[in-house]
This record gives structure tokens, sequence and C-alpha cells, in this order.
């Protein structure tokens, strides 16, 4: 048998060996009997190998005619092919449901949607060389206190080289780092720290004008081409201005000079020569500017006092808002009405060519360049939504909001739903919303308010859809100081307008100088003298401190997605409390958030049958031992903020669609854990 076996498999070797073609002679014309003896030997030897390996079993190593014919046996065919049109089947399912999913999925959030934005004013924020003023190297030394708020998009205010008569909104060298606040290595170290720790830094950019000392303004008052027409220049006399027009800061927008023996116009100071954007080639002097900060990795931009870059050719007279007022007494800016200098046409073509350049360079994942634009129309509000853009052409991410502001002027609850209506009804469908209370132009909120409400003010900050601003300061809650010397331009010209107070030294400790600076010849804005009291440090180990509620703010609407893409909903208001809820389809949880603006008073929601009968507190901004509210009977005490917590699978937003709001529309699959379009 051993033997017989053998001889079978040399004659298979054989036959195999005599039908390879590297073994076939090349003699087309080959004796046919020789071919019909191996067809022959082939069948006789097949017969013999078929009844040899009929008597085997399936082994390891076995030769390929033994695997061939034990693999068409039914036994191991019919597995296989249900294996294998399985594993079809499953990968067909699992590319049509990637496919199903990613077509639902909502658009992720971008990092500027998903926390807020933190103005750093350069000078007051951290002094590390002991002169007195804040510097690059003092942010970077400070980035850990980003990290503790939960906030990862910085806005810098400008560090621009500058002869400082307006602190940095007068550049000098759009590429240049004044050396007050250290250097260009500086700012790359400081860039690249941020970078490492997932931080995005937004900078100033500031197009509308230059400082005088700016080399293309020495350039263009003595005539020297191209720069001639960098700025607008008209023909006048030094005793007779050609128009009426009045600058921000008072007094007229045109300044004679006399190399040129003509006026320039400056809508700010008259250091501050505005740039004539009706020349292509300013407009593409500073697009280079942009492109030079984005390559440097810089995360986006403010674009600071845009409807001032354009103005009329014609130079007439704007209107009095008062025309009985004698005309030799308008010297302020809201004397005027500014229909020739504000907000021209053409202004939102250079915006949206700037979206452009910033698009092309978000194309690489997780580096999206965010643009926002601060204009401050006033009652015009629908002049600041055209800053969206529109349903074709993207402009800005969000403009500033500056409406809440002007809180204080009516702190009460149906104030806050006033403002927040205001926005939210005139904001075009599906934009993201902003919400600001302060900044370096405006009073701080703590002092305009009351120190007592500061606290419910960060929670309706942070609680409100969109994109929060937070000011230096405001998460300790700083005051508005008394200054000794007034440095602000704006100040020395009308001291009631001074700027100084909302801009002095951050509190870091209760140490020297607040812990802002080494320096010992004082620091350039006097220290607020609560900073003993009200400062980062002591207030880090306080859990029931303003700051440690800023942090769980931001940590929550992080995590809730009710709170970052959820529904908004007016629920009530008066004179004391304003409330409102956010909630998310699909997802049982939900927030009503109850603020007191006004005096301790109770607030009734029984009328909202939405809501369950008990709510839970999960933070309040004032210590209570109350664990839930019944919704018949919210106590709230002045300047309190509750967010309550509830579950339940009714939505309050189906039927009452006038009083409710969401940039874009999500729904939550419990099962799978996802977000879907709905």
């Amino acid at each position: 048998m051993s033997s017989t076996k053998i001889t079978n498999i040399d004659a298979l070797e054989l036959q195999e060996g005599a039908q390879n073609e590297a073994f076939q002679e090349d003699d087309d014309t080959s004796d046919a009997s020789s071919s019909r003896e191996q067809q022959a030997t082939s069948v006789s030897v097949t017969g013999s190998e078929e009844n040899e390996y009929t008597r085997i079993k399936p082994y390891a190593g076995m030769p390929k005619e033994v695997l061939m014919l034990y693999s068409s046996k039914a036994c191991y065919r019919i597995p296989r092919e249900i294996i294998f049109w399985l594993i079809i089947a499953c990968t067909l399912a699992l590319i049509v449901m990637t496919v199903t999913i990613v077509a639902l999925s909502p658009r992720c959030m971008s990092w500027w949607q998903l926390s807020p934005v933190y103005q750093v004013y350069p000078r007051s924020f951290k002094d590390s060389n002991a002169d007195g003023v804040g510097d690059l190297k003092g942010i970077k030394d400070k980035l850990s206190h980003f990290e503790f708020l939960n906030i990862k998009a910085i806005w810098i205010s400008p560090f621009y080289k500058s002869p400082m008569r307006d602190f940095g909104y007068d550049v000098e060298d759009f590429r240049e780092i004044d050396p007050i606040f250290g250097t260009m290595d500086d700012f790359d170290d400081l860039l690249a720290s941020m970078h490492d720790k997932g931080l995005k830094l937004i900078m100033d950019y500031i197009p509308n004008h230059t400082s005088d000392k700016h080399i293309w303004f020495q350039l263009s008052r003595n005539g020297t081409e191209p720069y001639k027409d960098y700025y607008i220049w008209v023909n006048c006399t030094p005793d007779k201005p050609p128009n009426n027009w009045v600058s921000v800061f008072g007094n007229s927008t045109w300044e004679y000079d006399e190399m040129r023996q003509q006026c320039y116009f400056h809508q700010f100071l008259k250091e501050q020569p505005d740039l004539n954007y009706r020349n292509p080639r300013v407009i593409e002097e500073m697009t280079d500017i942009i492109h030079f900060w984005l390559k440097k990795g810089v995360d986006g931009f403010r674009m600071d006092a845009v409807k001032h870059m354009l103005e009329a050719t014609h130079l007439r007279n704007e209107p009095q808002v008062d025309p009985d007022q004698d005309p030799s007494t308008v010297d302020t800016e809201f004397e005027l009405y500014h229909d020739y200098t504000y907000t021209q046409q053409g202004l939102h073509e250079i915006l949206t060519q700037w979206r452009i350049e910033l698009d092309a360079y978000s194309r690489e994942p997780g580096h999206y360049r965010f643009m926002v634009t601060e204009c401050y129309d006033y009652e015009e509000i629908e002049k600041t939504m055209r800053y969206y853009g529109t349903s074709y052409v993207t402009e800005s991410d969000f403009p500033f909001n500056f409406y809440l502001l002007y809180l204080p002027d009516d702190l009460s609850g149906n104030q806050a739903k006033r403002l927040v209506h205001l926005w939210m009804s005139n904001m075009p469908k599906g934009k993201w919303p902003n919400w600001v209370v302060g900044n370096h132009d405006k009073p701080r909120i703590t002092s305009s308010a009351g120190k007592e409400y500061i606290r419910a003010i960060n929670m309706l900050l942070l609680t409100l859809p969109g994109t929060p601003t937070t000011y230096y300061g405001e998460e300790i809650g700083m005051v508005n100081v008394n200054v000794s010397v007034i440095q602000d331009p704006f100040g020395q010209h009308d001291p009631s307008n001074s700027r100084d107070p909302q801009r002095t030294p951050m509190h870091w400790n209760d140490q020297f100088n607040a812990g802002f600076s080494d320096s010992e010849n004082g620091t350039w804005l006097d220290i607020a003298p609560d900073y003993s009291t009200v400062n980062v440090e002591l207030q880090q180990a306080d859990p029931d401190s303003t700051i440690s509620q800023y942090r769980a703010l931001t940590l929550l609407k992080g995590a809730e997605l009710a709170l970052s893409r959820g529904w908004f909903c007016f629920i009530w208001s008066d004179v004391n409390v304003f409330a409102y809820l956010r909630e998310l389809d699909g997802l049982n949880k939900a927030f009503l958030v109850v603020l007191n603006f006004g005096k301790d008073t109770t607030t009734d929601l029984s009328s909202v049958s939405e809501l369950p009968d008990t709510l839970t507190v999960h933070l309040s901004t004032l210590p209570i031992s109350q664990k839930t509210f019944s919704k018949s009977r919210i106590l709230t005490s002045q300047g309190q903020g509750l967010l309550l917590e509830y579950s339940t699978n009714q939505r309050f937003h189906p039927n009452h669609a006038s009083e409710c709001y969401v940039s874009e529309k999500a729904c939550y699959l419990p099962a799978l854990d996802i977000l879907y379009k709905c």
C-alpha cells in the first residue's frame, strides 16, 4: 500500500510537470498519439489517486489535491458560503449605517462654540519683568488659569508695535511686537505653549486706521507713490474743515497737515489716521497682514471697529440729531446721524473677502480660523446682524452682541428678557448667538449692576445658548477703580468717559501689587483696594466663591448637551425674575434657570404644564439648604441664580414655537448615545 501511494504521487508530479508550460516543447506540431497517451495516463492516475485519497482524513500540510477534494463536500462548502455571504451582508450593512449616521448627524461644534471667549487686556493681565505693565511672558505664565476655568479660546487685545497714544490701537507696525510686551520670539513661545495645552489664540486686528507714526502715513504725507492715497486726504484750510463730521473721541474728524497742505481724515484720535479702503492697494496690504499672522498659526481675529472702514466720497455734512442746535457746538459722536461715515456700501464685500482668506487656512481638520466683528450699532440691530453674512455668503462667525451691557440701565427680569429676546428674534435662522457683559471700553458689570448681581449675571452668561465672552476679572468679580491719574485719551477729553477704571491690573493673590507685578515703582494703573479679598488664589480655595461657581458652570456647559446645543425657551419674566429652560429632544434631562435681578420673591410656574411638580437644585449662586423646589413656589433672593434640573419626556418647545430658539436642531438617541438631525 505504501509503495503504491508513492508511485501514484510520483505519477501525479510527473503529470503536473508535463502540463506546466515551462516544460512544454515549443514545437506546435507535437505528436497527437503522444497526447492521447498522456490523457489516458492522467485518467488512470486520477482515478487511482481518488481511491487512495478518499481513505485519508484531512490533516495539516495536506497537498492541494486532498484539500480540494474535501472542500467541495457539502459539509464544508455550505458553511463556508454562509460565512462568506454573512461577511458581505455585514459589511454592506456597516457601510449603510455609517453613511446614514454621517448624513443624519448634526455638524460637530467648533472650538469657538464649545468654550467661552476670554478677553485678556495684556497691559493688565500679568507683568513678568517688574516694569509695572503686563506682557506676553506674563500671559504664558498664567495659562494654567484658563485651564482651571475650562476656557479654550483667548482673545488678546493689541500688542503690535505702537506709540501707545490709544494703548495699542494706534499701530505703528502690524508685523512687530511692541517692546513693552516683549519680542516676536515671546509671541511664538506663547502661541506654541497655548497650542500645546489645547488653547486657541484670537488676535485683535485693527483695519480702520494706523498710527501717524506708521511708515505708510509718513510716505503718504510727502506724496510718495504708491502710498500717496493710502489715507484719505482732501483740500482744506487750517481753520476750516471740509465738513461737520465728528470723531468718536470728539471734535472734528479732520486734521490739517502742514507738510502736505491738506487735511487727513481720522475717526478716532488725530494720531490715528483712517486708511483709504477705496484704494485696492490698501486692501491688498491689509490682507497680506492677515496672511502674516495666519502663517504664524493664530486661530482667529477680532475685527475692530469695522463700521468705520469706509466713508462717503461726496463729503456732505451729516444731519444733526437736533436740527435746532447751533452747528458750531456739535462736537460729539451722538450729536450727528452718521449716514456718511458708518457702515458704507462696500464694507461687507471687504469683510467677506477676508472671511474667504481665513477659510483657506481652515481646511486642515481641527484648525478652523475664527472671525468675530466688533460693531456698536445700538438701536439699529439689523445692521449688526448683517455681519453674520447672508444665506449665500458667510462673513463673521458672529458679530459681538453688546446689548447685555445695557442690563444695568434698568436692572430687572423684564429687562434681561427684553435684551435676550432682542438678539434671538433678530438673529438670522441657523446662526450662532453670543453674549458680552464687559470689555475694555465699557464699565465693569460688577460696578454698573452691583456686586450682589455678578454671580447671577455669570450664570446668565454661561447658560444662555451660544458663546459667552468674559472680560478678565469678571470671573472673580473685579470692580471699576477710580484711578489717581487718567491715562486714557478718551478720558482726557472727557473724564466721565475714561476707560481706565475697567482696565486696572488683575488680582492674582493678596500679596504685593495683587500678584500682578513685582515693580517697586508702582503699576501702570492703580490696583483696586479690595484685592486682598477679591483675588484668584483666595477664591480658588473657596468652593462657594465667584470663581468656583464660574468654573462649575463652564464645566457643566461643556458636559451637558441641553446647555451646549439644546433648545432655549422663555418661561417667565417680571420685575424681579427672568426664567428660561434648556432642553434637547430625546434627552430626558433638562434645566430650568431662574435669575433674580430684583428683590426677594417667590415665582409660581404651576401654569407651565411641561414642567414636573418637583425640581432639583443643581447649583445655586447663594448658599441654600433646600435641595428641591415645587414649581409653584420657587423662592429666590436678590441677586440669586438657580440652576434647577428635572427629568421629563414632555417637551416645551413644540407647543411654544414663538418662545423658543435653537441654532441647529438635533435629537439625542439614547440607545446609540448619538445625536441626529431631526
